[in-house]
């Protein structure tokens, strides 16, 4: 059995879920982002995703070149952020947990309501000069479009990674992360690291939804991205950027093998609820994820 192993198609399939994944840990920053300055879960995202997607491509089939498409989009998003933290979020700081989730879940409905008010309801086919076609490395064929968005969305990550490890407001945003209550007692502006926070995270869903549009099509049920986000957030922790990044990783790369290897054993197509399972089964052994906060309450 060993010796009829295929170890380069496992390798192909291994190396595809692992890019996938990192299209997951993209969606998943957006939460972490949100959730480790405010503590909020931001259902919203998916539907922030969709309209930068929809507005794009709007965009561009309008004539609008696409870089100046691109600088409009994300001044839209970041405006977005914004007026979501200012408008609806920060009436309702120190609100019950379950206000807040409702609240974005709220948003999410009215961002669709929005994008199909303003761009139609129509299908798109987003281009972004990448073809995915097979290439070939190391004797190994990997999706030319897979390898270009791990890429992006690695520089993604290094880029937010260096801003908030680098910058005033970064250092302020962990801070923050860290404690609200002590950032505010040293003079922290919690509204300004909310509102950046909240920009940083329309730029995360620009560019995710640009990847994720050019993939699916820019469509409605491309909102629905962010459910893959959820095992991804349940395996790295809610609260940690790196948790996002390698459980986006694990989550990518387990789905695929499951469906390659046993999916026959379950009729096939158990790639669409593998990473739930995976989730479920971690939450009853660490629920706090690998890289999440633990915590400890005193009898």
């Amino acid at each position: 059995m060993i010796a009829d192993f295929d170890y380069q198609f496992f390798i192909e399939v291994l190396v595809g879920g692992l890019l996938s994944g990192v299209m997951y840990s993209l969606v998943a920053i957006g939460f972490v982002l949100i959730y480790k300055t405010s503590g909020v879960l931001n259902f919203a995202q998916g539907a922030m995703l969709l309209f930068a997607a929809l507005t794009f491509v709007s965009l561009v089939e309008s004539g609008v070149p696409f870089a100046l498409a691109l600088v409009a989009t994300f001044a839209i998003m970041v405006a977005i952020g914004i007026a979501i933290e200012r408008t609806v979020l920060r009436p309702l700081t120190n609100k019950p947990p379950i206000t807040l989730f409702m609240a974005t879940l709220g948003l999410s409905y009215i961002i669709e309501g929005a994008a199909q008010l303003i761009w139609g309801t129509q299908v798109h086919g987003l281009d972004l000069g990448i073809e995915d076609v097979p290439l070939e490395v190391g004797g190994v064929l990997i999706s030319q479009f897979d390898i270009f968005a791990a890429v992006v969305a690695a520089g993604m990550v290094l880029l937010l990674s260096l801003f908030f490890r680098y910058t005033r407001i970064g250092l302020a945003f962990r801070a923050v992360a860290d404690d609200q209550f002590a950032a505010l007692a040293v003079g922290l502006r919690l509204p300004l690291i909310w509102a950046t926070v909240w920009a940083a995270a329309g730029l995360v869903a620009l560019v995710a939804g640009l990847l994720w549009g050019a993939r699916l099509g820019v469509q409605f049920s491309l909102s629905l991205v962010v459910l893959k986000a959820l095992p991804v957030l349940v395996l790295g922790g809610f609260d940690s950027i790196l948790g996002a990044i390698v459980g986006g990783l694990l989550i990518g790369a387990s789905e695929k093998l499951a469906e390659v290897y046993i999916g026959d054993y379950f009729g096939g197509g158990i790639e669409s609820w593998f990473a739930y399972v995976v989730a479920l089964v971690f939450l009853l052994i660490r629920p706090s994820g690998l890289f999440g906060q633990k915590l400890v309450e005193r009898v």
